[in-house]
């Protein structure tokens, strides 16, 4: 029998792994864990007289970022559209967390240099990210946990929580956390560029 030719595939047949965004793919149990980490961020600032609900809500985020790059990879999810929704994510809820504590003076303002080390080394990876369909491609492709990152994130809220508890030693944790985040940045970086070098040209 004759197979009638029905033209090029649809975005909703497309594979993810071609390196597009596709709005479908925010619906995705991955992308959805990811923003969930967008309410979390708005909500931290008013829950911040509450000690327990600050840290609950701390929790969740960090929770969150786990969770999501775990289901990508479990489940065959990754997909370019979450790998640029995740770090996306977790800026915002860094900056919203950072603000508000510097705003309350629960950290000094020195301390979102240090406190931020991983996300500023990121940025220009991230805009790289989003400008280059091949190495979105890559990523998807070549999908892997990155262990100093999430020990980075780990320090973060550790920190954060020591900050939010008034514990004395949220300042040295400070230095800890920048010295991870810079780590993480450079693994971040490395393995973005080996992902690219064996990406196909098209």
């Amino acid at each position: 029998m004759r197979v009638l030719d029905e033209g090029p595939p649809k975005d909703a047949d497309r594979p993810a792994s071609m390196g597009e965004f596709r709005s479908r793919d925010l619906f995705l149990v991955p992308s959805l864990l990811s923003l969930a980490r967008i309410p979390l961020a708005v909500l931290f600032p008013f829950v911040l007289p509450s000690r327990a609900s600050a840290l609950a809500v701390l929790c969740l985020a960090g929770a969150s970022d786990v969770l999501d790059g775990w289901y990508a990879r479990r489940f065959g999810q990754a997909t370019p559209t979450g790998a640029a929704v995740d770090p996306i994510t977790d800026k915002l809820f860094v900056l919203s967390v950072v603000t508000t504590l510097v705003m309350t003076r629960l950290l000094p303002l020195a301390s979102v240099l240090l406190l931020s080390t991983r996300e500023i080394g990121e940025i220009p990876l991230l805009l790289w990210f989003l400008g280059s369909r091949r190495l979105r491609r890559a990523r998807a492709a070549r999908a892997a946990a990155n262990l100093p990152g999430k020990v980075a994130t780990c320090f973060q809220f550790l920190t954060i929580a020591a900050a939010l508890l008034g514990a004395p030693y949220a300042r040295s944790l400070l230095f800890t956390t920048a010295g991870a985040g810079v780590v993480a940045a450079v693994v971040y970086w490395t393995r973005e560029v080996a992902a690219l070098r064996h990406a196909p040209s098209r």
